[in-house]
């Protein structure tokens, strides 16, 4: 009698067994039965802006063509119909608006921790396509390129001071007329007297 129950549960120990083994195995048939996402599926998802452009990945200077040159959050957008030179100079305006005024920043490297008046606007008609050579300094600029304002682009210098202004927007160190008050490359919200100043632009813009 004692070794018939022992018979019995020995065999219900290998019953069981046998259940999870085949239990074990029906879920690895299962999982391998599933297919695996695409690619374009199982990865992150990157949201575009509103102007076009991943959300991430791009660099915000470039900023979205408008149908006139405005400044938004501080950064310059050019306007559709300008050229690429002129486009390229209001990026690269973008690229170092925020930066400090340094005093001679700009002028023995173009890429610098901060920059003055000449060579912010050296840096932006330089990375435009619109200066050649070495960044200027404000008096330098009063005998670059073709005298009076420019379609495009006119750079606006005398001895002491210069700034540039492309598609109608100001970039300029000084806070002339600027609530703010921000010294350093910004854009302007608006012009100012050109009182003493040359007028200066590159051909063909």
């Amino acid at each position: 009698m004692r070794a018939r129950a022992l018979t019995t549960s020995i065999l219900s120990i290998i019953a069981l067994g046998a259940g999870a083994s085949a239990a074990t195995a029906a879920k690895t048939a299962q999982k391998a039965q599933t297919p695996a996402l695409p690619p374009s599926t199982a990865q992150a998802t990157t949201t575009t802006t509103p102007g076009g452009g991943a959300a991430y990945g791009v660099d915000p200077t470039k900023t979205p063509e408008m149908p006139k040159a405005v400044v938004i959050d501080g950064l310059a957008h050019p306007p559709a119909e300008a050229p690429i030179e002129v486009k390229q100079a209001i990026w690269a305006g973008n690229e170092i608006v925020g930066k400090p005024y340094k005093y001679g920043g700009g002028h023995a490297r173009l890429r610098d921790t901060g920059y003055d008046c000449s060579g912010t606007v050296s840096y932006a008609l330089i990375n435009g396509g619109l200066m050649e050579g070495t960044p200027l300094d404000s008096t330098s600029f009063m005998k670059w390129g073709l005298p009076g304002e420019g379609e495009w682009v006119t750079v606006y210098t005398n001895p002491s001071h210069a700034y540039v202004v492309i598609a109608g927007l100001r970039l300029d160190t000084s806070a002339a007329g600027d609530p703010s008050g921000n010294k350093g490359p910004q854009w302007r919200p608006t012009l100012r007297s050109t009182k003493g100043f040359k007028a200066r632009h590159p051909e063909g813009f």
